[in-house]
């Protein structure tokens, strides 16, 4: 099957082109938001292969996969050579993102389409977003796993946010210092330099630095479920996260302290910085919990039944 999809998440498209499947990624000069083309940090395989507009128009796609509002209001039909998703190519909307505004107000831009799928990737997403009378999915996460790399040498937090600084409140920032109470916490993530973090590194290089540390923070306070929280218990790293979202449904109690409380949270920093015997105890139950759920076999199973469904 031959799949359009943008590099909007790097994460979630490296577990999804694992597949058996050819994935077009389309790439512009300077590689912006409308086409990013290939991964510099991730390892993608030799089946995603980067389309230009003038190459896509004349290619044959089994199904396209929309991810922002953009794509869906004119962006892939254009890319598409004027083929409009869901009536003339097979249209799929993934929804990665819980919504946001009041809760009445919380409709989705694919919602009373009788010619898309939406699939959202928890179910957290699922009860809030509106979609009207369009047709749902759920296929929750699926990691490449990195492998059990846990040390724990360093008794100091993990915290990975991409833009901390601009996002604010919605990726908890702003609890930083509280939780920095409990224990020294070391910041991964793009922008992170200018919150005295380590910028943007490779997975790989990050996934090696966040299991020196011996515990893994998850201070969001909005968002579906943040995949590098789902890195982190693959890797082997006890959890203390805001029991927000899907967050509790994704960790389970012997593998992290879950509460809305920050000072419990903060308490729970320090225990474990002080205790590396029960820090590693907790980061094995974290990866098989990680593994039993977001394991990519069961990713790519769930994903090829629902693409066989809309490219039929």
């Amino acid at each position: 099957m031959r799949i359009l999809i943008w590099h909007v998440h790097g994460s979630w498209t490296t577990a999804f082109v694992q597949g058996a499947h050819e994935y077009l990624v389309p790439v512009v000069p300077g590689r912006g938001p409308d086409g990013r083309g290939r991964a510099d940090t991730w390892q993608w395989p030799p089946s995603v292969v980067e389309m230009t507009p003038e190459r896509l128009a004349d290619e044959k796609v089994d199904v396209v996969i929309l991810q922002r509002p953009s794509e869906l209001e004119g962006l892939a039909e254009r890319w598409l050579g004027g083929r409009r998703p869901g009536r003339d190519v097979p249209g799929i909307y993934l929804e990665h993102n819980a919504p946001q505004g009041r809760i009445n107000e919380m409709r989705h831009c694919a919602a009373d389409r009788d010619d898309l799928l939406v699939v959202h990737v928890t179910h957290f997403n699922a009860l809030f977003w509106d979609t009207g009378t369009t047709p749902t999915r759920v296929v929750e996460h699926g990691i490449v796993d990195p492998g059990y790399q846990y040390t724990g040498e360093l008794p100091r937090a993990a915290v990975a946010i991409n833009e901390a600084a601009r996002r604010g409140r919605v990726t908890g920032t702003d609890l930083l210092d509280a939780f920095a109470a409990g224990a020294p916490l070391d910041l991964f993530g793009m922008d992170a330099a200018r919150l005295g973090g380590y910028e943007n590194p490779p997975q790989a290089v990050l996934h090696r630095e966040m299991a020196r540390r011996r515990v893994y923070l998850h201070p969001i306070r909005w968002t579906s479920l943040g995949l590098s929280l789902l890195e982190a218990m693959h890797l082997g790293m006890p959890v203390v996260a805001l029991a927000t979202t899907e967050v509790p449904a994704a960790v389970p109690p012997e593998a992290g302290v879950l509460s809305t409380r920050v000072d419990v949270l903060a308490r729970a920093l320090r225990e474990l910085v002080n205790d590396p015997a029960r820090a590693r105890a907790m980061g094995q139950a974290a990866r098989a919990a990680a593994l039993a759920r977001y394991g990519l076999r069961r990713f790519l199973s769930d994903w090829d039944r629902v693409l066989s469904e809309v490219a039929r």
